[in-house]
């Protein structure tokens, strides 16, 4: 996988610029985002009533203790959210747009306090019948907890620019 991290905008002064292009990606190839994060409190209920997820198991510490996990379960979407964030900088950082999330599965609860880590495969690409200078390019990405136990696995596909396209 090829990436460049910066770009030389005068002579000596160089610019953060994160991203890969249609031609970085290499199908089979991994990237592993770090650096973590730690879900707090915060992140959980502010989410929930942000995106009117109301349910008492991720708001209501009384209700949560009285089901199987004992304690508040993170709402889905604060996971989702969390996790794909963390795979932009380099997977979606230049691309044109997502085109769409599929095949989402949450395989293990996460609570308040878990640290979450991410990793991203790159499944494959074609280059777009419809845009020229651009490429759809598929990856799977998954969130782990500090355990190493997977949580969330989800497929994204992003339209993204061609090197010599963006110049």
């Amino acid at each position: 996988m090829r990436a460049n991290s910066y770009v030389e905008v005068a002579p000596g002064v160089f610019r953060e610029d994160g991203g890969l292009y249609y031609e970085d990606f290499v199908p089979g190839e991994v990237v592993e985002h770090r650096p973590g994060r730690t879900i707090t409190m915060s992140d959980n209920v502010w989410s929930s009533l942000l995106c009117l997820n109301q349910h008492p198991l991720h708001i209501d510490a009384v209700y949560a203790e009285k089901t199987e996990f004992g304690r508040l379960l993170v709402s889905s979407l604060v996971t989702f959210g969390i996790v794909n964030g963390m795979t932009v900088g380099t997977i979606s950082a230049k691309g044109t747009a997502n085109l769409g999330w599929d095949k989402v599965r949450l395989t293990a609860p996460v609570f308040v306090g878990d640290t979450l880590y991410a990793q991203t495969r790159i499944v494959s690409k074609r280059e777009s019948a419809k845009r020229p200078g651009e490429g759809i390019v598929t990856v799977h990405s998954s969130g782990q907890n500090q355990d190493g136990v997977t949580v969330i696995e989800f497929e994204r596909t992003i339209l993204v620019p061609r090197q010599e396209a963006d110049r």
